[in-house]
């Protein structure tokens, strides 16, 4: 399949003007020869499927009645699109069996050089470009199925190794070739029906690039998926390296999956098979080198634009240098006075320096000599406060152990009272039972002389008691006394501390206030200091300046030689060029001789005539006139000249390996032949 442009009537040239264009321009023909012919087949291509698809549309009933609301062309695109849809799936079926059949018979494991495998990757390559999306860039119209199968990198994160070996092969140069190595890596890993499946669960974004019409975009699509899981089976071992990827004509092979006849044509004379094979293989390569031409062509016009562009940059740029180097000479003068400027001002500020260097110098000597006399006197004075501050804490410390001795006596003399209490209760407890024991005396007489022993020894016991109470009261009043003297201590100690502390404040704000006049002239020295090192920066900021615009100019000429060895690099390629259009034009030439000689050969061998193109003037089945519209073809079988509704059969030849262009009439006389062989 090759896709084309739809283009209107009005906008084809007569036959008359192209007549007179060809007369105009003798030389020009040779190139335009193969244009032309890929301009007739598109448009033969395009009122085949036209009128086919009317055809079928009828047929079903999709075609709209003058009633209706869809016009034709609607309705015609639909029926075309949906029969291609069916077809590349129908296609897709059986390439898929033919590869699986194939590979379990002769082994598992492929390489990229079997005849299945490769026309696998043709049909799946078709299948993918079915409805893409046309994006417009600055050089031309781009078409290619690698931008969807770029968005699985995306989506499933395992297929970013494939993503990054397509992109590091260097042999690789258009995107059809990296979209080519990304299906052959995706069948070595066995991952490539996953890989679309993933990319057919998020429609929203295959929408950027295939129409809603589009084989991926419907159910075909799931369809050719689920066909890909089968090819799981099978061991690809695919070299990517060596092959031309980019290049590659993807052109399906209908004998592949056509049934072998067995018939009486097998066993046909050797040289004649031999000629029209060579014959063949001559148009094959006529058709190719025009291809080559075409794209030599359109290289060459594109190779003259950007010389124009770069001649024209050249100019600018000639222009450009002009005006750089009378603004370097400008600069230069300015330089030149800047540098006379800048000197004498340096000269003068050295000067300046050097004399208030010399005072600095002077009024720093006498500084340091009164600050060492001030450092020496705070010294002294630090030392003398140290030492108050160590009596100081020894104080406290006294003052720390009287008051922990004061509560241990206030502790004793409150054991000591509650001593007391106890005995007065004692005692009182005595009283009662000596009243008691007075009581009973009166009661008993008897009792009386041993109770009498034991009241002598109360009063004996009562008597120490007293004694012990006697001594306790004498030893707190001693303790209060020694309290007494404590206090009037640590009250004189006190008072002293704080006269030795006022004499010592007063000491430490005669020496903050002479610090502090001390730093103020250190201070109006230091901004003395900045100033003249802040003028010293300027001065080095100017000369820095300087230095790179110096550098640019030697950047700027720098740039002027590389200006130059790009242009001299840009003639030779273009000569280089211009050799290798030369030796193509040379190569096609010798082609169209070889040509001739084996269209003579084949009608001397022969029995049918192969009709000029000037001979023909009218359809030999329809009678109807040639036009640019209806073009001229021929059948492969008998010779002759149909148009393109009469001759839209194709059937695989014994001297053609692949399907060729069949007029109807030799169309039902083959099939004939193979149905009456196959029984």
């Amino acid at each position: 399949e090759e896709d084309f442009e739809i283009i209107d009537k009005k906008q084809l040239p007569d036959a008359a003007e192209l007549r007179n264009e060809e007369k105009a321009k003798p030389e020009e023909a040779r190139w335009s020869a193969p244009i032309l012919s890929l301009a007739r087949k598109a448009s033969e291509n395009l009122a085949l499927s036209y009128g086919s698809a009317l055809k079928s549309a009828s047929l079903v009933g999709l075609v709209s009645k003058p009633g209706s609301s869809d016009s034709p062309a609607k309705t015609s695109t639909r029926c075309h699109t949906m029969e291609e849809r069916a077809n590349l799936m129908n296609m897709m079926k059986l390439s898929i069996k033919i590869l699986i059949q194939s590979a379990l018979s002769l082994g598992r494991t492929l390489d990229s050089d079997f005849p299945p495998l490769q026309q696998f990757f043709v049909v799946l390559e078709h299948c993918l470009k079915h409805g893409l999306k046309v994006k417009k860039t600055f050089i031309g119209q781009n078409k290619s199925f690698f931008g969807p199968l770029e968005l699985v990198e995306k989506l499933c994160p395992e297929a970013s190794d494939i993503a990054t070996s397509v992109k590091n092969l260097p042999e690789l140069k258009t995107a059809v070739g990296r979209g080519r190595a990304w299906l052959y890596l995706a069948l070595m890993q066995k991952k490539l029906a996953d890989y679309l499946k993933v990319l057919l669960d998020h429609k929203h974004l295959l929408s950027e690039f295939y129409e809603p019409d589009a084989l991926m975009m419907e159910e075909e699509g799931a369809v050719i998926v689920g066909l890909l899981v089968g090819l799981n089976v099978i061991d690809a071992n695919l070299c990517l390296k060596g092959e031309d990827l980019d290049s590659q004509v993807g052109v399906i092979d209908f004998s592949l999956y056509l049934k072998e006849t067995q018939d009486s044509d097998s066993k046909q004379d050797g040289g004649i098979t031999a000629v029209l094979d060579q014959k063949h293989y001559v148009e094959e390569l006529n058709r190719h080198l025009s291809c080559t031409v075409a794209d030599l062509q359109s290289k060459i016009d594109c190779l003259e634009k950007t010389n124009s562009k770069l001649q024209e940059e050249l100019a600018a740029a000639t222009d450009r240098i002009g005006s750089l180097q009378e603004e370097q000479q400008q600069l230069k003068q300015q330089n030149e006075l800047i540098r006379e400027r800048s000197e004498k001002s340096v000269e003068v500020t050295k000067e300046d320096t050097k004399v208030e260097l010399d005072t600095y110098k002077q009024s720093r000597q006498g500084l340091d000599e009164m600050y060492s006399d001030v450092w020496k006197q705070l010294k002294e004075e630090k030392k003398i406060r140290l030492e108050l501050e160590k009596e100081l804490e020894l104080q406290i410390g006294m003052k720390t152990e009287m008051e922990i001795a004061m509560k241990l006596l206030e502790k004793d003399t409150h054991e000591k009272q509650d001593t007391l209490v106890a005995l007065r209760q004692q005692l009182e407890e005595v009283k009662a039972i000596n009243l008691q024991m007075f009581h009973k005396s009166q009661n008993a007489e008897c009792s009386l002389q041993q109770k009498t022993e034991a009241i002598s020894s109360f009063e004996g016991k009562t008597n120490e008691m007293m004694s012990s109470m006697k001594q306790m009261e004498e030893r707190l009043q001693q303790a209060e006394k020694a309290r007494q003297a404590a206090e009037e201590r640590c009250n004189k100690m006190k008072q002293e501390l704080a006269g030795r502390l006022d004499s010592c404040r007063q000491q430490m704000a005669q020496l903050d206030s002479k610090c502090s006049t001390l730093e103020k002239e250190l201070k109006s020295e230091k901004e003395q200091r900045q100033t003249l090192q802040k003028e010293l920066h300027q001065e080095k900021d100017a000369t820095t300046l300087l230095k790179t615009e110096l550098q640019q100019m030697e950047g700027l000429k720098k740039e002027l030689r590389k200006l130059q060895d790009e242009k001299q690099q840009l003639k030779k390629v273009r000569e280089e060029q211009d050799q290798a259009l030369q030796e193509m034009g040379l190569h096609l030439s010798q082609s169209k001789l070889k040509m001739e000689d084996i269209k003579e050969v084949n009608k001397a061998l022969k029995g049918h005539t192969w009709l000029k193109d000037d001979e023909a003037t009218h359809c030999k089945q329809c009678k109807k006139e040639f036009s640019i519209s209806r073009r001229k073809h021929h059948c492969r079988n008998c010779g002759d000249i149909f148009c393109n509704s009469c001759s839209s059969n194709e059937l695989a030849l014994p001297s053609y390996p692949k399907p060729v262009r069949v007029c109807d009439n030799c169309h039902t006389l083959l099939l004939q032949q193979c149905s009456s062989n196959s029984s």
